[in-house]
This record gives structure tokens, sequence and C-alpha cells, in this order.
């Protein structure tokens, strides 16, 4: 892959180029406009709004608990009227479905978008548009690692980040190029006041240095099925406080069989008929369906099938815990006081309502955890934390149906007000293969903290949860916070496939590829998260 931009992109707003539209009524599939560029109300193609809808929802019909979430994908196309701008490539303003998160996809995962996103929105609870606002570009270093099934499975795409725009019902996009890919009066026109031509086309100029296939992608996350929980746990408890709520059973026997590095773990699905744990607080035990079991009990050792959460536990719970987990692998010294944190509460993937069946069935593991990287993912701040389960099923529906992922990338998220989500699929205590560091995927989790943090500092509760969740997963596995680890570069921007590196056990994604992730502000952080990750192991 080639090298991505040196310098991050920072959020610039252009209101002076804001097209100031009245907002139109509710459009409907069947009922769609955009807006020329003197604001009047057009006839848009509804092919134009929707020519690739991906998901169960079709047409929103009526109350949004009835939608299960979809994603409309619209081509973006060369335009010759907003010159000011310098953009090359995008979309005119126009009416569509409702959505709450966008991104920018193209065909060729190994191509880095050089140039810049810019995108504004309009809200349905105002019918206002938003000023421009960029998208972060350089995301495909969050995806599988090079040769591995999951990237050689040729479904796989390149894309920006997620962007969380909240619920929404028109869009306009605009693509900027580098300044070394051309003068934006160079490009030679495709047609005057039109916007017709697919990306790359003949004679689009600048065009054709931009990806090919280029697309915007519109998500509805939907909401949760019927009774199931679309909150998150509450705020974690210090070290030795009471969790409360009855001790979840261990499973006996020990962990399953892991697969070592570079071997595939392919069918090593959860069974649909493990035991349960005992006791564990908010199951819900309504029809399941056999991805939807398979994931939970992926978690049987912990809690209940079809929890929404994994409850805390204090610290001599933990540990007690872990022999159980572990067995006799577990030395003298080790079974006596083992270097772990209390396991913090986890909103499983029921609890925050995901749709079993956009993943691969199978389940991918690799053979422990030595290290923990630390993400941020880029979508944006303006979020509530009630809102962080629609996120991250947003999230979910990007990396599977646009990006072509098996799963959510990210072992774990995190939000703002320090709430854990379980990421992908396999179990909060076993070594689940992510996609969230290219290169480093293997014998690591990947821990992603809601949000943009270039700029802005995350909060003290999320690093605490940072520090509180590394403390238990990478205890799971003897390793110290505080403590560097060698890991096998799978390949990447940074380290050559095959390179053996030095790699401090709670690392930046930006450690191990050269990329701005997690953001400055958050990274500063990592040496707080360290420090309180091993205080909570005891060390």
């Amino acid at each position: 892959m080639r090298g991505i931009l040196a310098s991050s992109i920072g959020v610039t707003c252009a209101a002076a180029l804001a097209l100031p539209l009245a907002p139109p009524a509710a459009a409907s599939v069947s009922s769609v406009s955009s807006v020329s560029s003197a604001g009047t109300p057009a006839p848009v193609a509804v092919a134009d709004v929707a020519t690739r809808t991906v998901g169960t929802a079709g047409a929103r019909t009526g109350a949004r608990a009835d939608v299960p979430g979809s994603t409309q994908s619209l081509p973006l196309r060369p335009l010759t009227r907003d010159r000011a701008s310098g953009a090359v490539l995008g979309l005119t303003p126009r009416t569509v479905r409702t959505f709450s998160l966008l991104g920018v996809v193209w065909e060729d995962p190994s191509v880095d978008l050089h140039g810049r996103v810019q995108v504004r929105t309009r809200a349905v609870s105002t019918g206002d548009w938003t000023d421009w606002q960029d998208v972060e570009t350089h995301y495909t270093q969050h995806g599988a690692d090079p040769d591995s099934s999951e990237a050689a499975s040729g479904k796989a795409r390149g894309a920006t980040a997620p962007l969380w725009v909240g619920e929404s019902d028109g869009v306009e996009v605009r693509v900027l190029p580098e300044p070394d890919a051309g003068e934006p009066e160079d490009v030679d026109p495709v047609g005057t006041g039109s916007d017709e031509g697919a990306s790359g086309g003949e004679g689009a100029g600048e065009v054709s240095t931009l990806p090919a296939g280029m697309r915007l992608d519109l998500v509805d996350p939907g909401e949760a099925e019927p009774g199931e929980s679309a909150g998150g746990a509450e705020p974690q408890a210090e070290p030795g406080e009471s969790a409360g709520g009855p001790e979840p059973q261990a499973e006996p026997g020990g962990p399953e069989p892991q697969a070592e590095f570079g071997e595939s773990a392919e069918g090593a699905e959860g069974a649909e008929g493990a035991e349960p744990a005992e006791g564990a607080e908010e199951a819900h035990t309504g029809v399941m369906t056999a991805a939807a079991k398979a994931a939970s009990a992926a978690n049987s050792a912990l809690v209940p099938l079809g929890a929404t959460q994994i409850p805390s536990l204090t610290a001599e719970e933990t540990r007690e815990e872990l022999v159980a987990l572990r067995g006799t692998g577990l030395t003298e010294q080790q079974q006596a006081k083992p270097y772990i944190g209390p396991r913090p509460s986890i909103v499983t993937r029921r609890g925050w309502g995901a749709d079993e069946s956009l993943r691969e069935k199978s389940f991918v593991y690799t053979s422990k955890v030595k290290a923990a990287f630390v993400h941020h993912t880029a979508s944006g701040n303006s979020y509530s934390c009630s809102q962080a389960p629609s996120l991250i099923r947003g999230f979910y529906r990007y990396h599977t149906n646009s990006l072509g992922w098996r799963d959510i990338g990210y072992n774990f998220l995190v939000d703002k007000c320090g709430r854990i989500y379980e990421g992908r699929a396999g179990g909060v205590a076993k070594p689940v293969k992510g996609a969230h560091t290219m290169g480093f995927n293997s014998k690591t989790t990947g821990i992603a903290v809601i949000g943009s943090y270039g700029s802005k500092k995350p909060s003290s509760k999320a690093v605490k949860a940072v520090a509180r969740l590394t403390a238990w997963k990478l205890g799971l596995h003897g390793m110290n916070p505080k403590k560097k680890t060698s890991l096998t570069s799978g390949g990447g921007n940074l380290y050559a496939k095959g390179k053996k590196v030095k790699m401090k056990v709670i690392s930046g994604h930006r450690d191990g590829f050269n990329t701005s992730c997690p953001g400055g502000k958050l990274h500063k952080k990592l040496g707080s998260v360290r420090s309180k990750a091993a205080g909570y192991q005891g060390r």
C-alpha cells in the first residue's frame, strides 16, 4: 500500500460555500429532489439517490422500531459548478432516505485517497443544513493483515472513516484532490451544469487520480430488536468495590484450543448448545437466530445465553474466575495471586443490538493476547452516550456491508461516558482476531474510543475505562501493561512482513502503522492508561 498523508486532516467549515436551501417536504423513495446552485428544487431520478441499497429495511415506511437498518449507495460524479472550492468529484445537494452515518467507499483497498472529502447534511429534526465538515480519509489501515484470509476474500474495499452526523435526510459531497494532482482549472469539463459521469471517467482530469469507483454510503443503523437493551453499562466501579449482582459460574475444562499465529481458526464457531452460566443478570430468553445464539454462547463461561451485559467483578472474584477459566494452566504463584485487573462490565453484542446476519458465521482466533492497540473511530464527537449503541451498529454495518470485512473490526469499543462494548464476535475473554491495526492483528486486541481525538481531549471516564479493560484483558494472558513485548509484523507501511518488533504492551495505532490514529490527544493519555492498568492489576 502506498504511504498515507503525513499530516492529519482537520475539520474546516466553509459556510460561505454552503447553499442555503429551504427544507423540502419529507421524501420517500418515489419522491426525491435535489437543489440546483440557485436553490431551486429540481427533480432527481430515483436511481441517482439509491442505486444500491443493502439491508433488509427497504423504504422507510413507519415507526423506526420496525427498521433493522440499511445502506444507501450513491456513485460520486465529476463536478463542474463548484470551482471556488476546487472540488472535482462529489454530489450536488439531494434528498435521500433517512440516515445517521456516512462514508466514501472505493473499489481497491490498496489505493489511498490523496485528497480531501467534505460533506454537509440536513438534519431531520430542524431541516437545517450543517456547515461543511471534513471526513477522515485514511481508514483502510484499520483493516485485516495483508495476505490474511479476510484481506484476500475479494470483498474488501477502500474507504474513509465513518462520520456520525445524526438523523439526516439530505446530503452534499465534494472531493478535493491534493494540490500536486493538478490545478482545478486544468480539469476538462464533463458537461456544463451537469454532474453526470462516473468517477475516473475519460476527460475527468484530476478525477482520474482519485480511486476508481468512488461512492457515498449512507448508513441507517436501525433500532435494536424488541426486548434488547439499547443502553450501555453504568460507569465502572473502582477495584475492590462490590460490583453487585451474583457471581457468574465459570465453564469447566478451560478455554477451547486456539489457532497458532498464521493459522486460520475458521469454523471455531460458538456452540449453540453450550451450557450458559447461571445467575448472571440481564438475560433474554426469547427467540434468537442461530447466529445470535452462537455469538452469545461465545461468552457462556461468563453469562447466560442471551445476556445483554457482562457484569463487573471484584478483584477477588476476577482472580477466582481466572483460575477456573485457565484450570491447571496457571503456575502456583499465579493461582495464589495472578496479576489481573477486576473485570469491568461490558455491553454484549446483543446489548447494543448487533444484527448477527451481517457477519461471517465462523470466528477466528489467535493464540494469545500480548498487546492492546488503542484507536479512535474518527467519527466525530457530536454524539450522546445514549446514542453510542446506534453508532456501533452503524460502524458494524459500514465495516461489513461497505468495507467487506467479516465483522466489525475492533474487539472492543468505549464511549465517552466510560461504557465498554463487545466488538468482534467470538467471546470477550477469548483471543479473537480483529481487523484494527493492519500488520498487527495477531496476538493483539483492538480497543476503539468512539470519537475524534486529534484536537479534542478524551474524557477521563473513557481513559479510565480503557485502563480497566486492558488491565483485565491483558491480565488474562499474564501481560504487564508497563512493559514491552515482541510482535511479528504481518506487513504494513512501518514494518515489513515478518519483522519482529518490540512494542509497548499498550500501544496506539500509530505505533504499528503510519497513521494519525488514535489522535494526538488520546495518544498522549496512553502513559496514564499504562500506569492505571498496572495499578488495577496490583503491580
